[in-house]
Order: C-alpha cells, then sequence, then structure tokens
C-alpha cells in the first residue's frame, strides 16, 4: 500500500492519563511522516489537546467498553461514519472492544491492526471473534503468549513491538518537596502509577508501614491519580503515616520526579509490558517489581533491579531494605538499568519498529 493510500483510525478507550493513552500519542508522532492521515476515536481526555496541536481529529464517542446499548448504537455508527467521511483503510484499534467494533464495522479491505497492551483471562470468545481478522501487536512476549496459549491465536497472527520512552530532554527541575525531604537526610522512594487495582498501591503502603520501623529515615511517594485515591489516603491515615508516605497526584514530568527518587517501586497485581520500570531506567533509576506478566522482560532479579511476588508486603518491605542499607548494589543496579534502557527500550527503537511494521502494510 502506498503512503497515500495509509488512512489510519486508531481507536482507544479514551484519551486521558495513561500508558495506552501515552502509546497512542507516540504512534500518531512516529506515523506522522509514514501515512497520509490519521484520526482518533476515544471518550476524550486532555491528551486532545495535544492531538490538535499535532493537527490529528479526534472524534469523541462514548466509552467503548459501554455495555450500555444506546452508546454502543453510538459507537457503531460513528465508526462505521469515520472510515466512511475519512476514506480510513486501516484501523489500529487499541482495546478487545475496538477490534471488535472493527471487525464488526469494517469491510474486508480495510487492515485491521490492534495492540495488546494487557494479559487477560476473560471474555475469551469474544476476543477471538475481535481478533479474528486482524494483525496483532503485543507489547511483551508474556502478552503474545497470553494470546496464543490462552486465546488460541495463531503464532504467526501476532508480533512483538515493545514499549518505549523517550529520552528526557533538558535540565531536571528540582521538586521543592523531595529537596527538602532529602536536605533532612531522608532516603525517597517513589511510586508511580494510576491509583488503580491493578497497581497494587494498597501493598506498598503496608510494605512502607514495615521498612519505615526499621529506618525511620525513608519517605515515600505516590505519584498519580484514580478511583482508589480517596482510599488509599485514608489508608494512610488511619496508620498515622501521613508525614511518612506523601501523594504528589498526578504529575506530567514522571522522568523528572523519578530522578529525585533514590529507587522506584512497581507493586502491580498484573501486567502487559509497563512504562514505569523503562521510564524510571530512562534516567538511570533501578527499580523494585513485582514478578507478573511482562515485568521481568524489562527487570532482571539482581542484575538491573529486584522482583518480588504480588501482594508479599514482607518479601516487598525486605527488597527496599536491602536497596536503603547497600548503596553499591544501588549503584551498579542503576548502571545497568540504564544500559538496558539504552539497548532495549530507547524510543528510536520503537519508532524504527513501528515505521517497518507500517511500510511492509
Amino acid at each position: 500500500m502506498l503512503k497515500k493510500d495509509k488512512n489510519v483510525l486508531f481507536i482507544v478507550r479514551t484519551m486521558s492519563l495513561g500508558g495506552t493513552e501515552n502509546v497512542v500519542l507516540q504512534l500518531c508522532e512516529i506515523l506522522s511522516d509514514e501515512v497520509n492521515k490519521i484520526v482518533v476515536c476515544s471518550s476524550g481526555g486532555v491528551h486532545e489537546e495535544i492531538l490538535k496541536k499535532m493537527g490529528i481529529k479526534h472524534y469523541t464517542v462514548p466509552d467503548i467498553a459501554s455495555k450500555n446499548l444506546r452508546d454502543m448504537a453510538q459507537i457503531f455508527s460513528t465508526i462505521k461514519r469515520i472510515i466512511k467521511d475519512e476514506n480510513i483503510t486501516i484501523i489500529h484499534s487499541h482495546h478487545r472492544m475496538a477490534a471488535l467494533y472493527a471487525e464488526l464495522v469494517s469491510k474486508d479491505s480495510i487492515i485491521k491492526i490492534a495492540n495488546a497492551h494487557n494479559t487477560f483471562n476473560d471474555k475469551k470468545k469474544l476476543t477471538q471473534i475481535a481478533y479474528k481478522h486482524t494483525q496483532l501487536i503485543a507489547v511483551g512476549e508474556m502478552v503474545k503468549k497470553n494470546l496464543v496459549n490462552y486465546f488460541k491465536i495463531p503464532e504467526q497472527q501476532v508480533v512483538v513491538i515493545h514499549n518505549a520512552i523517550k529520552p528526557f530532554e533538558g535540565e531536571y527541575q528540582k521538586i521543592e518537596l523531595l529537596e527538602q525531604e532529602r536536605a533532612n537526610g531522608n532516603i525517597l522512594i517513589g511510586n508511580v502509577g494510576r491509583l488503580s487495582e491493578q497497581k497494587g498501591m494498597e501493598y506498598f503502603i503496608d510494605a512502607a508501614e514495615i521498612t519505615i520501623k526499621k529506618h525511620s529515615n525513608v519517605r515515600f511517594f505516590i505519584v498519580g491519580d484514580g478511583e482508589l485515591k480517596d482510599e488509599l489516603i485514608n489508608r494512610v491515615k488511619e496508620k498515622h503515616l501521613e508525614n511518612l508516605i506523601q501523594f504528589l497526584g498526578y504529575r506530567s514530568d514522571i522522568q523528572n520526579t523519578m530522578k529525585q527518587f533514590d529507587f522506584v517501586v512497581l507493586s502491580s497485581l498484573w501486567e502487559g509490558l509497563p512504562l514505569t520500570p523503562i521510564e524510571a531506567f530512562s534516567v538511570g533509576k533501578t527499580v523494585i517489581g513485582t514478578s507478573v506478566d511482562g515485568t521481568p522482560e524489562i527487570i532482571e532479579d539482581k542484575e538491573n533491579g529486584l522482583l518480588v511476588n504480588a501482594k508479599d508486603v514482607r518479601q516487598l518491605s525486605d527488597a527496599m531494605n536491602i536497596l536503603i542499607e547497600d548503596e553499591n548494589l544501588r549503584k551498579e543496579l542503576e548502571v545497568n538499568a540504564k544500559k538496558c534502557y539504552m539497548e532495549e527500550f530507547s524510543f528510536d527503537k520503537l519508532a524504527k519498529e513501528y515505521r517497518d511494521y507500517y511500510g511492509r502494510l
């Protein structure tokens, strides 16, 4: 297919704050010179402004995961209209329901692609229907195995392209609160992610409570926002740890913030290929992560970080104690983390793989 014929529709659940949404923005940037046109369809969000600045049209629909019949009818008709009005030749989905709508609405002549961002063990039949005529891009090997082994997707239908992060550009901007805590001689530990069930923040809080009993000079910071914010804040208050575990809210300068931590924790219960350790590695910080799904594809235990079992509060606390007490080990892991980022998860590598992929269409 020639460049002039490549009119791409990205369908994603939202354009709010999140890893999948960041991937969509990356693809818009990477593919802008590789295709004739890109349009995005989602329920909207703060990233719409970025799309506007990039000259990319956004169509707003109800949440594609909605089970409301009126919403589903509106999504169906809107996607159908976009295909016609924008002369769409490629639909690139970023959610299983997005792929299902693409399957139901589009003609056989339209190329269907879907990114698989997570592992799942539900909606087997629906997923098989959604992906029946779709080329799949898994963000990690474990995601690919999930598609092939659980959903019985033919292996030749799936390729792996790892997530990646742009290197931090510009000078680091000091964050006053973190600077003050460091000036007081404290070690700073951060956990970055959406405040949702998936990220297991409650286990991080419980592990922090144990760790503080051994190391009083440690401060913990939670970066992010989400539906469990109030519940997590109350959990900290109930433990009377408000001065030791602090919430920084959503920050757009994630790499800048991570650079000011001594190390980062990822306490997720499940993942596809998480961006958090890649972001930390990009600024030379090591990560303690839970050994779930695609996380061990990034974090190699005792090589560039430490791995613990999900929900194991004691093991997580023990791992934090190791990095608090052994600065030499921490520095060694940091060097290897930065090397891993440069060799495996750089933005240039991601960009080349997607440009090559679209070049073959």
